[in-house]
């Protein structure tokens, strides 16, 4: 027991540099996808959040939910259809999509929260006008929006009133509500936000240098070399967007990105208060890690 206690000590005393560096600091976490599907890691993300919350972060979390719109749309016998990664979302699907993302994932994700005694409150990007968007052109994807701006204010309001801000990707023009990607909507809204951190829960380890070996993770990334790895077939598929928000994230200023593998047990702490860290960080070429 005492070895255990002494463990424990060691294992918080090595958090406090990480605690005071993200104490009222701005992170935005991007959650979502198939990182979702599993109740229990489910929990273990929103007891990351609450915590982070309670030593002091301002964390804001912005969700996606495709499993979830996939689950409504077979259950109405409506096929899920995609076009070069993206969902086709004609009138029909919109309302869908909004009725899942804003209303049951968001809320589920709220109840969670409220559940572990802390302050959330699930808006969208409707609400405030906080994602002003256009419609996607090429290809045609029905109500499928490209982020014109950001407005943050509601959630700056939020978080300086000791809020938890749940925001699900719907943006809006004068005329019509669009589905917009989450990857897309965290990175704007941490652009917007000013945030220290941006991190995608994911479900895989990050940035890997062999597709088929999840030990070949590559810790660390600079802006710089993207291209490279790129071109080189190591940043492929579906990683190419998400790599891509990353870097577009530390253009407008946010000290660092990471990609992080939602399936294993509070990965959010071991990223975020400890040494070892976890997954791939996307970085400015003049970043210094604490």
């Amino acid at each position: 027991m005492k070895d255990q206690a002494i463990e424990k000590a060691r294992i918080l005393s090595q958090a406090l540099p990480y605690i005071q560096k993200y104490n009222n600091k701005i992170v935005v976490i991007k959650y979502g996808g198939n990182a979702m599907t599993d109740e229990q890691l489910k929990k273990n993300v929103m007891e990351d959040v609450v915590l982070l919350s309670e030593i002091g972060v301002k964390i804001v979390l912005v969700h996606g939910g495709g499993p979830d719109i996939n689950a409504m749309l077979k259950a109405v016998g409506k096929e899920s259809k995609f076009i070069d990664g993206l969902r086709y979302t004609d009138e029909e699907t919109m309302s869908y999509v909004q009725m899942v993302l804003a209303g049951k994932t968001n809320k589920n994700l709220v109840s969670m929260i409220s559940d572990l005694k802390s302050k959330a409150v699930g808006i969208c990007g409707m609400d405030g006008n906080i994602i002003e968007a256009k419609k996607h052109e090429t290809p045609d994807l029905g109500y499928v929006g490209d982020i014109v701006e950001i407005h943050p204010q509601l959630i700056f309001k939020l978080l300086d009133d000791g809020y938890i801000p749940v925001v699900a990707s719907i943006g809006t023009d004068d005329n019509h509500v669009y589905n917009i990607n989450a990857d897309m909507a965290a990175s704007a809204i941490a652009g917007a936000l000013n945030a220290e951190n941006m991190v995608f829960v994911s479900n895989v380890p990050g940035v890997l240098k062999d597709a088929e070996d999840e030990g070949s993770l590559i810790p660390q990334i600079h802006v710089r070399d993207v291209q490279h790895l790129t071109e080189a077939g190591i940043i492929s598929g579906g990683m190419i967007p998400k790599v891509q928000c990353c870097v577009d994230c530390v253009r407008q200023g946010v000290k660092k990105t990471v990609i992080i593998d939602g399936r294993i047990p509070h990965a959010l702490l071991i990223e975020m208060l400890s040494d070892e860290g976890i997954g791939t960080m996307i970085v400015g070429d003049e970043y210094e890690e604490l």
